[in-house]
């Protein structure tokens, strides 16, 4: 298998070396108009190209787009173009969507995208708790990070949730929204609240209060920040005799006993890998999920947990969610 790695920053550095792990037998090429990160991903004992236009001469099997998601649009189009099945990171606006569905569509090639959280450990056993229990639910939910903790290595003003259309905020609705929407169900009533807490120099609201309410008259409660300090995950799930709760990692999801009224550690992996590089809410098996998942899509194996389709809906909730017409 050859693969193709569009963007070769923190997250196009990351895939290689999951793909690497997962097939250590795969030739990987990279392609990134910056010279620099070109120059590390050569040192690394790859080849690397400025243009998707030299790089597909190499024939590569599958793609992966690394990429600001404002870029996605115009790279996933040429990448379809030259037939080649493609793996995205949250493109967080729809740009081209039903033209890059109908262009897969049209050249039979597989046209993926990535939704880490689907495939956590803990929001499966999460989301099986909830659709198994027959009585009506509600939750409480508290996401946030200091956006210049992000990436501490490069000011936040230089990547792209410093962007209006891809602020951080956004970023976070893309991350969480798609499992909380397959847990609970469709949307039917959004109510939400922003402002600025911060100094940060940003034209977007750093902090939003958000009440959803879902087609079956589940009610959820959401924060969402790039204010807090450390960064944060904090969830509650209940019911009458069901009560859950997880604070963004593997160590920390308990649920309710209700014969010993204690609460009872739930373990999700047998083992798991962090990069010290992020928050301890960063789990890098999910990562290694989802690139599997897509690399059985592209074999014919599986399907795909998430999809454009599924993202064009997503999308719509968080532009009401922020009072985008």
């Amino acid at each position: 298998m050859k693969a193709l790695i569009v963007g070769l920053g923190s997250m196009g550095k990351r895939r290689i070396r999951l793909l690497k792990g997962i097939n250590p037998n795969a030739e990987v090429i990279g392609v990134d108009t910056n010279p620099e990160r070109r120059s590390q991903v050569e040192e690394m004992g790859f080849k690397t190209f400025s243009s998707i236009i030299e790089a597909a001469k190499e024939k590569p099997d599958v793609a992966f787009v690394c990429t600001a998601p404002l870029s996605h649009y115009s790279i996933i189009k040429e990448l379809l173009e030259n037939k080649i099945n493609t793996f995205t990171e949250l493109n967080l606006v729809k740009d081209g969507y039903e033209e890059l569905m109908g262009l897969a569509k049209e050249n039979k090639t597989v046209l993926f995208l990535s939704s880490t959280m689907l495939y956590r450990g803990e929001i499966n056993f999460i989301m099986n708790e909830v659709k198994n229990f027959d009585k009506p639910i509600s939750y409480i939910y508290h996401v946030g990070q200091y956006l210049p903790d992000w990436h501490p290595w490069e000011s936040y003003k230089n990547f792209f949730v410093s962007n209006k259309r891809t602020n951080g905020c956004r970023e976070l609705f893309g991350i969480e929204m798609p499992w909380i929407i397959e847990t609970f169900g469709k949307i039917k009533d959004v109510y939400s609240t922003a402002d600025k807490l911060t100094d940060l120099d940003v034209d977007f609201p750093d902090r939003f209060f958000i009440t959803l309410t879902h087609d079956d008259g589940t009610k959820g409660v959401i924060a969402v920040d790039v204010v807090c300090p450390k960064a944060v995950r904090n969830l509650e799930v209940f019911g009458e005799g069901l009560h859950l709760f997880w604070e963004g990692n593997p160590k920390a999801l308990w649920k309710f006993n209700n014969q010993t009224k204690e609460k009872e550690f739930i373990n999700t992996y047998e083992s798991f890998e962090h990069d010290s590089r992020y928050s301890d809410n960063i789990v890098e098996n999910a990562y290694v999920d989802e690139m599997q998942n897509f690399l059985a899509v592209v074999d014919g194996k599986e399907e795909a947990k998430y999809s454009y389709e599924k993202d064009l809906y997503t999308i719509s909730i968080m532009d009401r969610i922020e009072g985008i017409e």
